[in-house]
């Protein structure tokens, strides 16, 4: 028998990919279930990008090989959009890494920077892949714990107190999932500055970006001014235009992050697909109207869900943002309540504890769901 290696021993199959598997098993018996666990936008991108990619998919260097670094027109797309939605200056040459989707940006930084022993501060409720990538790459996870009598936001009194030596790479991520609490400019300041005092990378991880605002402009971890030396930003279009299944994704930071990370990920793809590439490009020409549609039909959505949570007599807050709901059980098992929910009304929602253990107790609602399908799961649960 050929064994593995010991760090795939410490790791397991994704739980929404396990999870899925059941739910299609349930489907083949004739039981149609209504996910309200993963994230996925059932919203489609603006007309304009699908019609794009259409032309350029005809076009005779469309199959060729493309660049590791994106075409030159993606990078001062990227470079334009930072400009005009974070108020950011990006160096289109330098700074920016496009990238097929932002969750392989997790495990190329990782690789770039982690040896086998090195310790990473990951948030406790937290995105598990986040401990996934290191468990893999044989780090040390110290957790640091968020809890929503703190409104979910990192302490930087209580990271003080953590024991910082061999620490490499801070995971910071907001809105946040899976609570989807918010963040404001003092707390990125507060956490640049602790990052820079014990030279730890901080990884900003910020696909949820646009439901984050302050100051007239979206959040970056680059409208604090010192972030460029110690932090790097992902970010993606999956959730902002709806097109998580294209993977268009981005790494931003300084010349000298990005040009380590393309030692990884060069050996990784052979770059992105030209039409998607060009797809993306008029993916960011569309900002405030199209955002505003879009915040628009989130927000009737969530009352909808709301309601659901009143039935359920879920404690839940209603100043969150994201594309989830993130809701308090009157019991701490998570896993069972949610597998009965499931068994009773085929109904599938996400358990808190799979993000972590401070997620005990909580579970999360997506709204990527159409409302006449939520008002369906209302009726379930009601009736």
């Amino acid at each position: 028998m050929i064994v593995t290696s010991k760090n795939i021993n410490k790791i397991s199959e994704y739980f929404f990919s396990k999870k899925m598997k059941y739910i299609n098993s349930l489907e083949k018996k004739g039981k149609k279930v209504i996910n309200l666990g993963i994230g996925n936008p059932d919203i489609s991108p603006p007309h304009e990008v699908i019609n794009e990619m259409k032309k350029a998919s005809e076009l005779v260097n469309a199959n060729y090989y493309q660049s590791y670094i994106g075409i030159e027109k993606l990078r001062y797309a990227i470079s334009d959009w930072y400009k005009k939605i974070y108020k950011v200056n990006i160096n289109p040459e330098q700074e920016i890494l496009p990238l097929m989707g932002s969750k392989e940006g997790i495990m190329h930084i990782s690789m770039c920077y982690l040896n086998q022993g090195d310790k990473v501060l990951i948030p406790n409720p937290g995105y598990p892949t986040y401990s996934s990538v290191s468990r893999l790459l044989g780090a040390d996870i110290i957790y640091y714990n968020l809890f929503e009598e703190e409104k979910w936001l990192p302490n930087i009194d209580f990271l003080e107190t953590i024991n910082l030596n061999k620490i490499k790479i801070i995971w910071v991520n907001y809105p946040h999932m899976p609570t989807c609490a918010t963040i404001n400019i003092k707390k990125l300041e507060e956490l640049v500055m602790f990052s820079i005092k014990h030279n730890i990378l901080l990884v900003y991880d910020n696909p949820y970006s646009f439901f984050n605002k302050e100051n007239n402009h979206f959040l970056s971890i680059f409208n604090v001014k010192q972030a460029k030396h110690v932090a790097i930003e992902l970010n993606s279009l999956s959730k902002s235009y709806n097109m998580p299944g294209w993977r268009v994704g981005m790494i931003i930071g300084h010349k000298k992050f990005i040009s380590n990370i393309i030692k990884v990920k060069s050996q990784m793809d052979s770059g992105m697909y030209y039409p998607i590439q060009i797809g993306a490009i008029e993916a960011m020409k569309h900002n405030y109207i199209w955002l505003k549609k879009l915040h628009y039909e989130y927000a009737r959505r969530r009352k909808i869900i709301w309601k659901i949570c009143d039935n359920l007599k879920l404690k839940y807050k209603k100043n969150n943002s994201g594309i989830f709901i993130w809701a308090k059980l009157n019991i701490e098992n998570d896993i069972i309540w949610t597998e009965t929910l499931l068994i009773k009304n085929y109904i599938f929602v996400t358990p808190g504890s799979i993000f972590g253990t401070n997620g005990k107790g909580y579970i999360r609602f997506s709204i990527c769901c159409p409302s006449k399908i939520l008002e369906e799961a209302k009726n379930r649960i009601s009736s």
